[in-house]
């Protein structure tokens, strides 16, 4: 009877112990506070991939009640596609479940968190297509799961957007050795058809 008990407490732990694992993790965007206040700054006009900056600050909402941040340990800020971007375009879907959204694919900065304010500065990746973005900055608990969030837009994610542009992968150097060896491969083929044409000719004395 004894052996029995064993058996049904440890089946029993082991299906809390699976139960416990498949949920850990399974965040949902709509389950988090917002309670981070995100401003960005860039230059005017459309940011160049590679060549500009973006200037973030973050810090928790000074209005909240005292002790809102206890569980903060960490801070990622990303950079993340507005909704015309993610538009026709799967891999760039919004999914509440956070280990499945792909709203925000760009780290900016990862820091331990601080009541104060915090501030980064970030050039844009080389990686980074063209789209038109906005900044979140999740803050993480001890566990590693996010419990709270903050963004530089609304909730509809339709104010302070900005632009950046990618690199085109065409470079001024690679234009010139291109337009050179174009130009050689004509000379080349002139010269290989002058040449079979003095053979031709020599070949026609003789």
């Amino acid at each position: 009877m004894a052996v029995s008990s064993a058996r049904g407490l440890l089946l029993a732990s082991l299906l809390l112990s699976c139960l416990i694992h498949d949920c850990y993790g399974k965040i949902l965007f709509s389950s988090l506070q917002s309670t981070l206040q995100v401003t960005t700054s860039t230059k005017q006009g459309v940011l160049k991939a590679g060549e500009d900056k973006v200037t973030v600050t973050w810090r928790v909402n000074q209005s909240l009640p005292s002790g809102t941040d206890s569980e903060y340990k960490t801070v990622t800020v990303k950079l993340c596609y507005s909704p015309v971007s993610q538009k026709d375009r799967a891999w760039r879907k919004t999914v509440d479940l956070l280990e499945k959204d792909k709203t925000c694919q760009f780290k900016i900065a990862a820091r331990p968190y601080d009541k104060t304010v915090q501030t980064a500065e970030w050039i844009v990746e080389r990686e980074v297509p063209t789209s038109t973005y906005f900044v979140r900055a999740y803050a993480f608990n001890a566990d590693g799961q996010e419990v709270a969030f903050g963004q530089s837009t609304n909730d509809q994610k339709t104010t302070n957007l900005f632009d950046i542009q990618a690199i085109s992968g065409r470079h001024a150097s690679l234009d010139i050795a291109s337009v050179c060896f174009s130009a050689f491969a004509v000379v080349s083929l002139f010269g290989f058809f002058y040449l079979e044409k003095r053979k031709g000719r020599s070949s026609q004395q003789k």
